[in-house]
């Protein structure tokens, strides 16, 4: 199986069990699901971090400070949102944030593959376009209107939800692809389970931004 192939298969089974967990779990459980995730993000994060500062090259100390501050913060308002909002809110809404944001992912990948060639942030992200950036932002907010009979929004709320997900959804990944640079690696993958899509931070860096910006708009 190609690349491509590989990764839209395993997005797509990754996306189902995300899906169905959200709907039928209970609440409490997935508060824990959130957490686990979180702490291997946190893992993950302190891996590359400790390659980074093993390197024939270490940076300084106040670099890796400023790093660790940076990078705790973006896990923890992920992860503390997506609690906060299925806690508040109900798995209902938490699928929602999670699908308008993933599908801003998707829909990025496709156009950028298809249609890019304007590069959008070449020194941090060479494969990030401007065509990729506009398929984000056509995925997102359709998608947020499809969910406007569950979640009672109105059509432009759900539209500004939608370029919100998907602008700050490339913004977070640029974030992370800015760390994985400066540590030296790829992709952030430390165990490899995911067949392809890179680590825990490369599938849930989108959702760095995301769920605070969402909530303060639309809750």
């Amino acid at each position: 199986m190609n690349p491509v192939a590989k990764r839209s298969v395993t997005a797509l089974a990754v996306a189902a069990a995300i899906v169905l967990a959200i709907l039928f779990a209970p609440a409490g459980a997935v508060g824990l699901a959130v957490g686990a995730i979180a702490f291997l993000a946190m893992l993950e994060f302190a891996f590359l971090l400790r390659k980074k500062v093993l390197s024939p090259r270490p940076p300084s100390k106040s670099a890796v400070a400023a790093v660790i501050a940076a990078g705790a913060a973006c896990i923890i308002c992920a992860f503390g949102c997506l609690a906060g909002i299925a806690r508040s809110h109900g798995n209902l809404m938490l699928l929602y944030v999670v699908a308008v944001v993933k599908i801003s992912d998707m829909g990025g990948f496709a156009f950028g593959l298809s249609f890019g060639r304007r590069k959008l942030c070449p020194k941090i992200s060479p494969g990030k376009t401007w065509e990729g950036l506009a398929g984000s932002v056509l995925a997102s907010c359709l998608l947020s209107c499809a969910f406007i009979p569950l979640t009672g929004m109105g059509a432009g709320l759900a539209l500004a939800c939608g370029l919100v997900a998907a602008v700050s959804g490339t913004a977070g990944d640029l974030v992370e692809s800015a760390f994985k640079r400066w540590v030296g690696v790829k992709d952030s993958s430390v165990l490899s389970f995911t067949n392809g899509m890179g680590g825990i931070l490369d599938m849930t860096d989108s959702l760095f931004f995301a769920p605070a910006l969402i909530s303060a708009l639309a809750f």
